[in-house]
């Protein structure tokens, strides 16, 4: 019986999920790919899951679409089409998203990376953007979201020329949030995926979609957007406060009846 190719554990709330096709660099294969859609899909009907984490197996993080299987023809995908519905699914979950990058995140890997919340990196991780190299344009947001993480230039000067960035230059340019000896990784992983699930249920999800729908906006309309949601948020949390202490007094009600 052959391994799987992605490997999902659940520990408390948080679930790990583990690219694993090491000797093909973790490339994303038509059967990866639908396992991290449906695994994704699947978390963010569980209750229990607030956080996911994504990495590699071996000693790469992603190397990007499977080119050989594309190429074959065999799946019907296209370049352009091959991570629509991975895309959609990862963009459907409500938690955080973690990554963290062990190693190689090359093309799609990088883009899969830049679909994460938050970036770890081992000292070993090492991103490019081969699209320009191969003669392909990205359609899964690297374009856009690369400038705005670490600006214009220093994103075509990774885009245009296909360079490899290594992990301490990546730390440099804001675009990991800090790089750990490899043995850390997970384990530091683990530990901010804990603190984010300890914070309060409804309000991690939220925050994290005030903040993303905000970026699309200008200043003055993502601040507005702001007070509206937190004006909500506070009549909400009002309205549920008045309803549990309406509810105790019903209880005591019924404890001095009896």
């Amino acid at each position: 019986m052959s391994d799987p190719v992605l490997i999902v554990d659940r520990v408390a709330r948080v679930a790990t999920l583990t690219l694993n096709r090491p000797d093909a660099m973790n490339a994303l294969s038509s059967a990866l790919r639908d396992a991290i859609a449906r695994a994704f899909r699947e978390l963010e009907q569980d209750d229990a899951v607030r956080v996911a984490i994504v990495t590699g197996a071996g000693r790469a993080f992603c190397a990007g679409y499977d080119l050989k299987e594309l190429a074959s023809g065999a799946t019907g995908d296209t370049a352009d089409s091959a991570a629509s519905d991975m895309a959609d699914a990862i963009a459907a979950f409500s938690g955080p998203i973690i990554g963290a990058i062990n190693g190689h995140a090359i093309t799609g890997g990088f883009e899969l990376a830049l679909a994460c919340d938050v970036l770890i990196a081992s000292r070993e991780a090492r991103f490019a953007d081969t699209h320009a190299r191969v003669g392909i344009l990205p359609g899964w947001g690297l374009s856009q979201k690369l400038p705005r993480m670490i600006g214009i230039s220093r994103a075509k000067e990774i885009s245009l020329s296909g360079n490899f960035v290594d992990a301490e230059q990546a730390l440099a340019w804001g675009l990991v949030n800090r790089v750990v000896a490899p043995l850390e990784l997970l384990p530091t992983c683990h530990r901010l995926a804990a603190d984010m699930a300890s914070c309060v249920p409804g309000v991690l999800e939220s925050y994290k979609r005030l903040i993303d729908d905000g970026m699309g906006m200008s200043l003055a309309d993502a601040l507005a957007m702001e007070s509206e949601r937190a004006h909500a948020s506070a009549a909400a949390t009002h309205a549920a406060d008045i309803a549990s202490r309406r509810e105790g007094v019903v209880d005591r009600g019924r404890s001095k009846s009896v």
